[in-house]
């Protein structure tokens, strides 16, 4: 990013180990990875940060002032930028920005050996996947591993609200969500675009995030022949994950007994993280099954960090199995 641009937090966000800037007031934060710190600087002024907040918003092809005091952009490097003015802001103005650093790594660097070797059966298996966590505990990270354990002869098409995925796969292409205008037109929705996706020969669908209406499309495609996609959801725990596909999907005009139908049909597997002392760990491995007609979605656990070895994991072994995928051993007992 210019200098320019980002005036004197330019500084923190070109050191590669911050993940975070944000700015209350006057006050500068940062965050390296392991909780926010104050920054050694700080602001002129309340206007000096005003100015600067609709210098970035400018340069993300937003509009930030009196009339729309509050803004959501993508700067050219990645960086998401928002920011809220006075006085919405009771103390503000108040600017947040998160870094875009996203590299491929290895699952041998975000996992346990065992683990690993379970995930590479999960994706050969074509199982779909939902990967689960807070914000900053690794969802994206870890779903870009395992999109390049794709066969290099399958296309994945990713849906994203901002181009985050970038795996190192030979058959990749994105699509990107768009936000209106400052005359208030040209927006282009997730959902516009899972449709979009389908009709793209995808081998593997990947919605970056689910967050709105679009999980009933996504759910839909899932259960109907575009088996192995994946996808990533906020929730705090993997316990959480139907509950709150179920509140997206009522978004979406779907009744709750349909809903979920095609939850226990369309996602199989959820791997739940948790960023723990500035360390992202997975925490769970679960199937998702529905408790009997007109029961809802549970999650199953197959393993955790903290009791190992779950019910779900005979009948994980099982599933892979028949799908021709690699079982590791300490699934079987």
């Amino acid at each position: 990013m210019s200098d320019v641009v980002a005036g004197p937090l330019s500084q923190f966000l070109a050191d590669p180990e911050v993940t975070d800037v944000l700015v209350n007031g006057v006050q500068v934060w940062i965050d390296r990875g392991s909780g926010l710190v104050r920054a050694p600087l700080t602001m002129g002024s309340g206007e000096d940060v005003r100015r600067l907040a609709q210098r970035l918003a400018a340069a993300g092809g937003r509009r930030l002032d009196d009339g729309c005091p509050y803004v959501d952009a993508r700067l050219a490097d990645g960086t998401r930028m928002h920011a809220v003015l006075p006085p919405i802001a009771t103390t503000g103005p108040y600017l947040s920005l998160r870094t875009f650093r996203l590299r491929s790594r290895p699952l041998s660097e975000l996992v346990p050996a065992p683990l690993a070797e379970l995930l590479v059966g999960l994706v050969a298996a074509r199982l779909s996947l939902l990967i689960s966590g807070g914000t900053g505990s690794g969802k994206t990270t870890l779903l870009n591993a395992l999109l390049t354990l794709v066969s290099v002869r399958e296309r994945i098409v990713v849906v994203e609200d901002a181009a985050e995925l970038a795996p190192a796969h030979p058959h990749v292409v994105g699509l990107q969500a768009r936000g209106s205008n400052v005359e208030g037109v040209g927006a282009v929705s997730l959902t516009d675009l899972v449709r979009q996706a389908l009709r793209m020969r995808p081998d593997r669908l990947v919605v970056g995030e689910v967050r709105g209406v679009e999980v009933a499309d996504l759910l839909n495609a899932f259960n109907t022949g575009h088996d192995g996609g994946a996808t990533t959801l906020h929730a705090n725990a993997a316990a959480e994950v139907p509950v709150r596909l179920e509140a997206l999907g009522l978004l979406g005009g779907l009744p709750i007994d349909a809903l979920r139908s095609q939850i226990a049909a369309a996602i199989q597997v959820v791997l739940h993280l948790r960023r723990i002392a500035g360390d992202r760990e997975l925490e769970e491995i679960c199937l998702l099954r529905r408790s009997g007609p007109g029961g809802g979605v549970t999650a199953w656990p197959v393993w955790t960090r903290r009791g190992g070895i779950g019910p779900a994991a005979g009948f994980l072994a099982r599933l892979l199995a028949e799908r021709g995928a690699p079982v590791p051993a300490w699934l079987r007992h």
